[in-house]
């Protein structure tokens, strides 16, 4: 959530930020309704001082052993009343403004290139060489199911489109990636964390997901819950309305879970396969630090996501989203690509961004600091570490073999057991 006195202050700049994220928000009524709030603010003390003056007016006579007169008391029950009508007038136009600035994304860092949509993406580095075989690469999906390891039609039957059921070494080598992921980033200082998946609406709104993405959401109506997106959400809220010493930051964590998406603006898009589906597995790191310190931080947290890749010996490269492309509550976000050998393409295979405050504010979570007892709102970074199946994915094409099996990479093999799958 943006701060409305930026937003005053700053109308030009935010104006300009909200047209180069290709978003059409006139803040005129939102400037509208904070006049208003300001003036009802104002009123309101007025009233409740007049109020205490001719209140402090009865309590003398009293003390005097004097009756009020009826029009004193009358006047004091009008403006308890008018005190009462203006403080229903405040709190509706303070939820009109809540709604209006909780639809309103993040403002893009200044080190954001400038960009209608992913054509205008900064490709900053490359980590590896693109692997190209002898043979003709096949797509994951056809070799998983040769190999009795992927199975869309029986999830489809259960489930319906956009699901997998894996079967077999399969399963070994998810879990596999899984521990992987996990072990690995602990060993660079993230606490390890397992949150529910199902998460209320407040949670959802905090991180950024509700109200505007609602309809990518999956919601159990009856409970008012929903099934999460990302670990992002539940980790993310754990200091939901606290401050942290600033002796506690950074804080950092990882954490593994089921995710679930509707993908509701993508479909014809990746129909087949593993790169989107509405259930899937995903490893997330997240990041509570200082403001000062959060560009650093989000740097480190994109080398610790390319780590992951690295050690698996898949190749991928780093690019700077601009900002037409950024995700709605991005300050600045890199994505990692990870080469799908069968596509003969990179794929996006993890998001890192820095939120800056804006997460932090719209969950009210503050740094506390020790010298000067000062509050601010402390900044939260997240990314993937990465996404499961699509790693399953990138394993099957660039490690496939003419003979139809597929190799598993070294660091993988003492949770899978065997170091390679052969067809049945």
């Amino acid at each position: 959530m943006l701060d409305i006195k930026f937003i005053r202050e700053n109308l030009k700049a935010a104006e300009t930020a909200m047209k180069n994220r290709n978003q059409d928000i006139n803040f005129e009524r939102l400037l509208a309704w904070d006049s208003e709030r300001r003036a009802a603010i104002g009123d309101i003390e007025q009233l409740r001082l007049k109020r205490n003056q001719k209140s402090e007016e009865v309590g003398k006579l009293k003390r005097e052993k004097q009756e009020p007169s009826p029009e004193l008391l009358a006047e004091i029950n009008l403006i308890r009343d008018s005190i009462q009508e203006r403080e229903k007038s405040l709190l509706m136009v303070e939820s009109h403004m809540e709604d209006f600035l909780l639809r309103i994304p993040n403002i893009p860092d200044g080190s954001v290139p400038v960009g209608k949509d992913e054509k205008d993406n900064k490709i900053v580095r490359f980590a590896g060489d693109p692997i190209k075989h002898s043979f003709k690469s096949k797509c994951h999906w056809e070799i998983g199911e040769k190999l009795g390891i992927l199975d869309f039609a029986t999830a489809s039957k259960i489930s319906g489109s956009r699901f997998a059921v894996l079967k077999n070494e399969g399963c070994a080598l998810e879990r596999a990636v899984i521990n992987f992921f996990i072990d690995t980033h602990k060993e660079k200082g993230y606490s390890e964390i397992m949150t529910p998946y199902l998460v209320n609406r407040i949670s959802m709104q905090g991180t950024g997901q509700l109200p505007k993405f609602e309809e990518d959401a999956f919601k159990c109506a009856q409970d008012d819950l929903y099934l999460i997106p990302t670990a992002e959400v539940p980790v993310t809220n754990i200091y939901r309305g606290e401050a942290l010493d600033e002796s506690e930051l950074p804080k950092k964590y990882v954490s593994y879970s089921a995710c679930f998406r509707r993908e509701a603006g993508s479909y014809g898009k990746d129909t087949k396969g593993l790169i989107r589906n509405h259930q899937f597995n995903k490893v997330e790191i997240v990041k509570f630090v200082q403001p000062e310190s959060s560009m650093d931080e989000l740097e480190s947290l994109v080398a610790d996501a390319g780590n992951v890749l690295e050690k698996l010996g898949l190749p991928y490269r780093v690019s700077l989203l601009c900002t037409g492309d950024m995700g709605f509550a991005s300050a600045k976000t890199y994505d990692l690509e990870v080469w799908l050998a069968g596509e003969n393409a990179y794929r996006e295979i993890s998001s890192c961004s820095n939120f800056k405050d804006f997460q932090a504010r719209r969950m009210d979570i503050k740094v506390k600091y020790a010298q000067n007892k000062k509050r601010e709102f402390l900044h939260t970074l997240n990314g993937s570490g990465v996404a499961v199946g699509r790693t399953f994915a990138a394993i099957l094409e660039n490690f496939q073999q003419e003979d139809g099996s597929v190799v598993i990479p070294e660091v993988l093999r003492k949770y899978t057991g065997f170091d390679v799958i052969k067809p049945k």
